[in-house]
């Protein structure tokens, strides 16, 4: 078989892109490699067979991170990858959300897009990469779509943004942009942020997508000399004259309700007869008819949907008017508590109109950071977002299976919103993990959660920067004319074109997240949107300060309570000790839990305070380096003639001659001192080789060290100086049979 490989180049802010096609999976539809640095990713684009029944489009994109592309064995049992990692699952919706709006309407095929991890150099990231790969194979492929579309990322490096910067440089970045579009519109937007103005917000998703335009236009090139040609797609659609008969049926009735109602719950039963009533007679003409002429019930329902939507777009764009009577601007009743659930270390409850969701927040040691197994250099994580979506929170039932793909995303959402917000490790070492519960939805579950957690934090005590809030933005575009929408609501976000999720503190942007139904949105768009979504989270803010203005002074009774601090790399082992005795042994007598990081930074974390008090205290002494001049409290560990050792610091002892044990003249050591005895010492010399010289009677004379240096020198001269070795108790101990002379003057 003669293989027709074909390679491609171009530069996307600058960087180079390799596009390679023709080397692998030529079964595949349509099958690149894309290259940037060392990394590369393989994408296929396959399309099956047409799946009638289904009411949706089952599009399904898959990223596989494969160990091996970062020369890594998996782990577990198997050393086989398994269940994507929470980033995977994040990089599979940022592609997925970028190609599906671009597939024909109510198209029923199966279309599985496979990306997989060949090489990762840990410095380009891959999920702007796997946008690339995606649209080039299916541009290539025999699958009808309406791209291209490509990706990029924007940074704030130095005070200067910069188009896909590396992980090196993106470590001192304070946005994290990804933008993906057409060559006429941006389609999807993903950002984490340290509080960016929207002036410069827009500078770079409008820097993004100028820099996506070079590897839009070598795609269509591609496109022209390989693609193959496209596939009829299998389009499950109703006849125009079904539409127009239930049109004429429905759409006065619905009309009256929609004017009449403005409140969700009062129009559900009569907009469910007026839909069971259409129904009934569909189904009684079926009775009737031959079975050519019956009307299949899923495009009798389908066609009472798209006639709702008319009706309710139609309201809005024309009339200004919104389901539940609000103007574009305004936002639904807000409301804000804390301290609802006893005993945890914190929790939130935040409303905006009929969507609740709950926070909890609780503080755990370092050792509850999460550990990130996945092929980026990320560290772990000490800040966590859960975000779950019962069925009970939209009046469903069915199973519990574990979160979906909405709600990591959602919750990863939630999760960057604050993340420029925490605390550093330094100032407060604790591991914070929040969970959002919602209990009622009705549109932007994601951004009252942002609320929520922001709430809980506040209550919990932790000193986070500045507090955030979130808001979702909507669009209805009908020709024309455009409707910007201020809080969405379930059915506005159902029947509308943007998602555009917005959130933020007083001075500026943490957070985006915009998926559309349509090709892209424009740069007017954009701008509007980012403009209302400013006043309606400063309005949100207020409500949430009025709750709660500040941190907790104090955390939570219930609340582990951790210190931290930093010694030297060189001492973790004193403190660890041998097999881990030392800290093992505090740990069991304080009741604590000791973590200790590579760079000495070491936490202590205890229920009682006075506890983790103890345990930092004999942390310190331990790496405590002996210091002239400086007293201590030490205990008598061997006797010999000439004097005593005595440990003054944890694992550390020096030797108090004979003639230094008091201030009158002491005939025989152990008629003065006993092993196991408590005695005050000043440490008067520490020579070489780290051996320490004490002195009792320094203490009690209250020379200063200059004068016991010179006492003891003169009183070893005149009687010996016996062996004067100081060292580590688990040091070898050498001492002679050395009588001490010299005569004291007793001192009564």
């Amino acid at each position: 078989m003669t293989l027709d490989i074909r390679e491609y180049r171009c530069m996307v802010g600058g960087k180079e892109v390799v596009i390679e096609t023709g080397r692998l999976a030529q079964q595949a539809g349509g099958a690149v490699t894309v290259r940037m640095g060392d990394s590369m990713l393989f994408c296929s684009a396959t399309m099956g067979s047409p799946r009638a029944h289904l009411d949706f489009f089952p599009l399904s994109v898959d990223y596989e991170e494969k160990m091996y592309a970062g020369g890594r064995v998996p782990g577990g049992f198997f050393r086989r990858e398994g269940r994507p990692s929470e980033g995977a699952i994040l990089t599979s919706r940022v592609i997925d959300r970028t190609l599906r709006p671009l597939f024909p309407k109510n198209m029923r095929n199966d279309v599985q897009v496979i990306l997989i991890s060949l090489s990762h150099d840990k410095e380009h990231h891959v999920d702007m990469m796997g946008i690339i790969a995606a649209s080039t194979a299916l541009m290539i492929s025999d699958i009808p779509w309406s791209g291209p579309v490509a990706g990029a990322r924007v940074g704030l490096v130095d005070g200067e943004l910069k188009v896909n910067p590396t992980y090196t440089e993106m470590e001192s970045s304070k946005l994290d942009l990804r933008v993906s579009g057409t060559a006429a519109a941006i389609n999807m937007v993903e950002c984490n942020a340290d509080q960016i103005e929207e002036d410069l917000m827009l500078e770079a998703l409008f820097m993004a997508h100028d820099a996506i335009q070079n590897i839009v236009e070598l795609q269509l090139r591609i496109r022209e000399e390989i693609g193959k040609e496209k596939l009829e797609p299998s389009v499950d659609e109703y006849a125009e004259s079904l539409l127009a008969d239930v049109r004429e049926k429905v759409e006065a009735p619905i009309r009256e309700v929609m004017t009449a109602h403005s409140d969700r719950s009062a129009r559900r039963e009569p907009l469910r007869e007026i839909k069971q009533a259409l129904v009934d007679e569909y189904t009684q003409y079926n009775d009737a008819a031959d079975a050519e002429a019956q009307v299949n019930m899923k495009h009798v329902t389908r066609a009472y949907d798209q006639v709702m939507k008319d009706v309710v777009r139609g309201r809005i764009v024309n009339e200004g008017i919104r389901p539940d009577g609000r103007d574009f601007a305004t936002i639904r009743p807000l409301a804000a508590e804390v301290g609802y659930v006893p005993r945890v270390h914190g929790s939130g409850l935040f409303m905006r109109g009929e969507t609740q969701v709950l926070t909890i927040a609780t503080l755990g040691t370092p050792r509850d950071a999460q550990f990130m197994d996945g092929l980026s250099p990320e560290g772990d994580k000490r800040y966590i977002h859960h975000y779950n979506f019962p069925p009970y929170s939209t009046g469903e039932s069915y199973p519990l299976r574990g979160p979906k793909r909405r709600e990591i995303g959602h919750g990863a959402l939630a999760e960057k919103a604050l993340l420029a917000m925490m605390p550093s490790e330094e100032e407060f070492p604790y591991v914070l993990r929040v969970v959002s519960e919602v209990m009622s939805s009705n549109g932007s579950t994601s951004m009252a959660s942002v609320c929520g957690s922001t709430l809980a934090l506040l209550d919990a005590g932790v000193p986070i920067k500045n507090p955030v809030g979130g808001i979702a933005m909507g669009l209805i575009k009908e020709g024309d004319k455009v409707a910007v929408l201020t809080d969405i609501q379930g059915m506005e976000d159902h029947i509308g074109d943007m998602d555009f999720k917005v959130a933020g503190t007083v001075e500026g942007i943490t957070a985006l997240q915009m998926d559309i139904k349509i090709a892209g949105v424009t740069r007017d768009i954009m701008r509007q949107a980012l403009a209302q979504a400013r006043d309606a989270r400063l309005q949100i803010l207020d409500v949430m300060r009025a709750a709660m203005p500040a941190p907790r002074a104090s955390l939570s009774d219930y609340a582990p309570r951790m210190e931290s601090f930093r010694i030297a790399v060189d001492k973790i082992g004193a403190v660890i000790g041998p097999g881990g005795k030392n800290v093992r042994g505090l740990q069991d007598e304080h009741g604590v839990k000791v973590d200790i990081q590579d760079d000495g930074l070491i936490f202590v974390a205890g229920e009682s305070g006075a506890e983790v008090d103890k345990a930092i205290e004999k942390i310190r002494n331990m790496v405590e380096d002996p210091e002239l001049g400086q007293i201590y409290t030490g205990k008598v560990t061997r006797v010999e003639n000439y004097g005593a050792f005595v440990e003054f610091l944890p694992g550390t002892e020096g030797m108090v001659h004979v003639s230094q044990l008091a201030d009158y003249h002491v005939k025989s050591v152990e008629d003065e001192v006993s092993v196991g005895d408590e005695i005050m010492v000043m440490v008067i010399n520490v020579d070489g080789t780290g051996r320490v010289r004490l002195s009792r009677q320094a203490v009690l004379e209250g020379w200063d060290v200059e004068e016991a240096k010179r006492r003891d020198a003169a009183g070893a001269r005149r009687g010996g100086g016996g062996d004067r070795r100081g060292q580590r108790r688990d040091g070898n101990r050498r001492g002679g049979d050395r009588r001490s002379g010299g005569n004291r003057d007793r001192r009564n």
